[in-house]
């Protein structure tokens, strides 16, 4: 029986954790771009997503994507949970607002990849001249 650390285990549910975190918000995307998509489909499909994220050990967050990816499902969760009735028109009302917000979230996931020093330069530059 293999023995794992502390951090081994930390390490592992801090992974588990922000892929679930990453998997919900490419199937709210999906979700939200697919016109086929249903409020009700919608609801079943992302309380399922939710559910299995809460039963997750929760983790210290680092990077401000995670962060904020995290505070927006928690947000549009509690705003598509507290309503008496669901409906596709409050669906289709929120749909384009929210692939702007995943989007928006996108961009700072990618605006912190990794870009090397020399790049930089290059593109500071080029309104030069």
């Amino acid at each position: 029986m293999a023995r794992y650390t502390q951090k081994q285990i930390e390490k592992f549910n801090r992974q588990k954790y922000i892929t679930e975190l990453e998997k919900i918000s490419k199937n709210l995307f999906r979700m939200f771009r697919d016109d086929k998509t249903t409020a009700t489909s919608f609801m079943v499909k992302f309380v399922q997503l939710k559910k299995k994220f809460d039963e997750r050990v929760e983790v210290q967050l680092d990077s401000e994507y995670h962060q904020q990816l995290k505070a927006y499902i928690i947000r549009l969760y509690g705003q598509i949970t507290k309503v008496d009735e669901f409906t596709d028109k409050l669906f289709s009302n929120m749909r384009e607002a929210e692939m702007s917000n995943l989007n928006r979230l996108q961009k700072l996931k990618n605006g912190t990849s990794y870009k090397k020093d020399k790049h930089k330069a290059k593109r500071q530059n080029e309104d030069w001249g």
